[in-house]
């Protein structure tokens, strides 16, 4: 099966937020867009920016390799060199890391290179790379 994009509308509160955040921060081409969305390319794959004044965070957290992760979080598998690039330039634009870069489950099945953050309308992003793509579902 060939892998093919995913869609995912979330909303967000501001819509020039969003466009600064994802474009921006993140690199992210803009697509279509109206008054009540932007639909963005991240990585290859089609997110859209739903404006909703009234969005509020949801401020659940499981804990994961002794960090408490943010649920829901939506992000993109990115090869360890993209990875790596993307980490520095969320760093270099000063955004706030709920889990700063670093590798989880080190040495064993499924280990990767992951970070977690918020855009400005506090939805969770996670982005994670793996040395080999094998380890993406592997288990002990």
């Amino acid at each position: 099966m060939t892998l093919r994009p995913f869609h995912l509308a979330f909303p967000v509160h501001d819509l020039a937020a969003a466009r600064a955040f994802y474009a921006g921060v993140l690199g992210c081409t803009e697509g279509r867009s109206s008054d009540h969305w932007i639909d963005f390319d991240l990585f290859g794959h089609q997110i859209v920016a739903h404006l909703d004044p009234a969005a509020q965070p949801v401020a659940v957290e499981n804990a994961v390799d002794g960090h408490a992760v943010p649920v829901p979080h939506f992000g993109v598998v990115l090869t360890p060199t993209d990875w790596r690039a993307l980490a520095d330039r969320v760093k270099a634009a000063g955004v706030r890391f709920g889990i700063a870069p670093y590798t989880r489950f080190a040495g064993q099945a499924g280990e990767q290179s992951t970070m977690f953050f918020r855009d400005p309308s506090g939805n969770a992003l996670e982005f994670k790379a793996f040395a080999d793509d094998a380890m993406l579902f592997a288990k002990d």
